[in-house]
């Protein structure tokens, strides 16, 4: 059976962008503003994934159990890590921001994804040294394990600093997980449209 493509967003190019981004697309989730970097990255990517496959928000007491959220990263709260001791630096100048926490941690964004969009389904974050479409397809394979899950909202998200991000995110779809190989060739080619 010939893997239809799969629908993908990469995001790459600076805090302002995310920040533009959400303005211009999304803007009625306030706590975008209190997320870090990797979480805003991860945000911003999902939810220009789902205007673009054209899908549907629940809404009130909707909501989907069968979609799972399957993230996957270097650096986890790096980024967030190093803002938060800058403010710690200087014994002169000792002021450590516990707002920096607020939203930092790599389940903050599989989190903000899943509240936003009513999905009840696994989340989970895995950190790896590098992106590894192989390794990523086994992952993805081994979450459609369970009688549940039949789509994954699957990506890659990292940031080392504010303004250092690489991201994509995609859904994968049971039928897609079912041939790791195939599945780590199409991921792959995400990949590589995420390093040009």
């Amino acid at each position: 059976m010939e893997m239809k493509g799969l629908d993908y967003v990469v995001l790459n190019q600076g805090n302002a962008q995310l920040t533009e981004l959400y303005r211009a697309h999304i803007g009625d989730w306030p706590k975008f503003f209190k997320m870090d970097t990797l979480s805003k990255a991860g945000f911003v990517a999902s939810e220009l994934l789902l205007k673009k496959i054209g899908e549907r928000r629940c809404e009130g007491d909707e909501f989907i159990q069968n979609r799972a959220i399957v993230l996957f990263g270097s650096t986890a709260s790096l980024c967030a890590d190093r803002n938060y001791q800058e403010t710690i630096q200087d014994k002169d100048n000792y002021y450590p921001s516990p707002a920096l926490f607020v939203y930092t941690l790599p389940n903050i964004v599989t989190g903000e994804i899943a509240i936003r969009n009513h999905w009840r389904g696994e989340t989970s974050f895995y950190v790896l040294e590098e992106p590894d479409a192989a390794q990523m397809a086994f992952h993805l394979a081994c979450a459609f394990q369970d009688s549940v899950t039949e789509s994954i909202l699957a990506g890659w998200v990292d940031s080392r600093m504010n303004d250092d991000f690489q991201v994509f995110m995609t859904i994968i779809r049971k039928e897609d997980a079912a041939d790791t190989e195939r599945l780590a060739g199409q991921l792959q080619l995400i990949i590589n449209d995420l390093n040009k």
